[in-house]
């Protein structure tokens, strides 16, 4: 199989999670879809010198995770609970309103915790990656991970009661 029909089957299997991942970390559209055809564009510089390597999952998901970071230095933006988008998928509106009120409690509550902590949990729980997966993408020990993602977790649940405490 030759290099670019490789690099087209990584791309389609792993835009949309690479997308949600951006999309997590920004919260606009625009920009999440810039970072991803970013994302892909430098991932396709790199294959064409590498097309056997190891994981290219975790290899996108870093520059990914570099790119957000660019992003945020050179832009200054901010994620604010007004950008977040909300899609009716049919679901009962009732169902549909409780579901992202949760959600909204939650993305609020994590812009109140260091990047390296979405990262984790983002990672870890909505992408569902193993650990050494996440190692990986971090460039940490597998140790430092599972450390991390208790942390990461207790803040979270911390932030989420300070919410609560306030309502």
């Amino acid at each position: 199989m030759n290099t670019r029909r490789k690099f087209g089957k990584l791309y389609d299997r792993y835009v949309e999670e690479i997308y949600r991942f951006i999309f997590l970390k920004v919260s606009t559209t625009d920009i999440a879809e810039d970072l991803t055809s970013e994302t892909f564009r430098k991932g396709w510089e790199v294959f064409q010198e590498s097309p056997d390597m190891k994981n290219p999952r975790a290899y996108l998901y870093q520059i990914a995770r570099n790119l957000v970071i660019d992003h945020y230095r050179t832009k200054k933006s901010h994620l604010s609970p007004e950008d977040i988008e909300l899609v009716d998928d049919g679901k009962n509106m009732v169902d549909q309103a409780t579901v992202n009120t949760e959600m909204e409690k939650v993305k609020t509550a994590m812009e109140n915790i260091n990047d390296t902590y979405k990262d984790v949990i983002i990672l870890r729980y909505l992408e569902e990656m193993e650990i050494s997966e996440v190692a990986k993408i971090m460039d940490k020990s597998e140790g430092a991970i599972r450390v991390l993602t208790h942390r990461a977790l207790k803040t979270l649940e911390e932030e989420l009661e300070k919410m609560k405490d306030k309502n």
